[in-house]
């Protein structure tokens, strides 16, 4: 059976050992400069260079993000940027456009390059036409069906690589090129600065009438005409490994470390069970999806692999996202005493019952005792403020392990 990877987003240097400490196989981040999640907090050199670091002591492979679209004022930058990317060794450049890609390609010979889905690869000749230029994987378009990328995978090389999203959020336009960013709020999405306006409330305004506001309802809410849900495969790992993927990838550079941690765990869990036993992986499917769904969301879809969604399967009728669980903060150190030292994200209480999530896919609810700002006074709750903080829970923890809070 086909081995396969687990791709996790990492936005940060925490969320990057989250990933790993969490069952990443690699991570993919990006640095300030080339990558289309300008918003993100995005890494500096010296953060990559500790990423990159961290993620191979412990065996995890890192891929750096240079997907934009390039004008010309990019092309010299981007040839400095690569020359600066070689001191840090990535495993690989996740590139879309041609002209970057052949700047990596005369710059860093010796680094690999996948081929982003920003590039419309829809298509076995689209994958023939990459491996024949060097790169060694191309990530699939996200309008493709399992159907359409198991043909691919039947027509081009066993050592080329085929990379596909697994879950996350769901640009609504063709493979993610798009223009309503730019129109409306002058950022340009295909250069890392898009705004979202597809997750926008619309209206229909006829221009006689200025300033009138004819709601086109969908529901109570109002419209979310190009609004998607967020793609969920996690019941369908066997169909993903039989279509022939390489590399699961998860979306979400811009997410929290309870989101990379959630589901880093349950994939992993998920892909394990299935590699070892597909009985196992039936029997549990159940609490992969009760994990999931802890994590915020817009609903879930399966996108196109099943074919095309209609649009029931496919537009989700909010602004806002699902909450189920909040975030209270990350074990940064245990003391002998066996208090922890925690990143304190959001407030809770002395007294208050929380769950404690493990990487090894324990959730224990366990009791606040004891909380102490760090100077060792006495608290009567975790202030609203974020910092650091100690933390009576109990029980054994260790570095890594993650508080939270169910809403539900």
């Amino acid at each position: 059976m086909r081995r396969v990877e687990l791709l996790i987003p990492a936005g940060s240097l925490d969320i990057l050992r989250t990933a790993v400490m969490y069952g990443a196989d690699a991570v993919y981040l990006g640095g300030e400069a080339f990558g289309l999640r300008a918003k993100a907090k995005n890494f500096t050199g010296e953060e990559i260079r500790q990423g990159i670091a961290y993620a191979h002591d412990h065996g995890v492979r890192v891929y750096v993000t240079a997907n934009i679209l390039a004008h010309n004022e990019d092309l010299d930058k981007a040839r400095e940027y690569f020359q600066e990317l070689r001191e840090y060794g990535p495993d690989a450049l996740i590139i879309s456009d041609p002209g970057i890609f052949s700047i990596a390609r005369q710059e860093v010979p010796e680094i690999d390059i996948h081929i982003s889905t920003q590039a419309n690869n829809t298509n076995y000749g689209t994958y023939q036409f990459w491996y024949g230029l060097g790169a060694k994987r191309v990530v699939s378009a996200r309008e493709l069906s399992l159907k359409e990328i198991r043909e691919i995978r039947e027509r081009i090389p066993e050592e080329m690589e085929i990379e596909s999203f697994v879950h996350g959020a769901m640009c609504i336009s063709y493979s993610g090129r798009c223009l309503l960013s730019s129109f409306l709020a002058g950022r340009d999405a295909n250069r890392g600065a898009c705004t979202h306006p597809c997750r926008w409330s619309y209206g229909l305004m006829e221009e006689t009438r200025p300033g009138e506001y004819m709601p086109v309802f969908e529901n109570e809410r109002g419209t979310f005409i190009f609004n998607s849900k967020d793609l969920c495969m996690i019941q369908h790992i066997p169909e993903m490994v039989s279509a022939g993927i390489n590399s699961f990838k998860v979306e979400g550079r811009m997410k929290t470390a309870l989101y990379v941690a959630v589901v880093t765990r349950a994939y992993r869990k998920a892909i394990d069970d299935y590699l070892e036993d597909p009985d196992k992986y039936q029997a549990n499917l159940n609490w992969y999806q009760e994990e999931i769904e802890k994590c915020t969301n817009r609903q879930f879809t399966t996108g196109f692999y099943f074919g095309k969604p209609d649009e029931s399967a496919q537009i989700y009728g909010s602004s806002t996202y699902q909450k189920n669980y909040t975030y209270l903060g990350t074990v940064e150190q245990v003391r002998p005493d066996g208090r922890c030292r925690i990143r304190q994200k959001n407030k809770f209480w002395l007294g208050e019952e929380i769950e404690v999530m493990k990487p090894d896919g324990q959730n224990l609810m366990v009791k606040v005792l004891g909380i102490e700002d760090e100077e060792g006074a006495s608290m009567e709750n975790a202030p609203h403020a974020r910092q650091v903080l100690y933390v009576d829970l109990g029980v054994g923890l260790k570095e890594y392990d993650i508080l939270r809070r169910a809403e539900i």
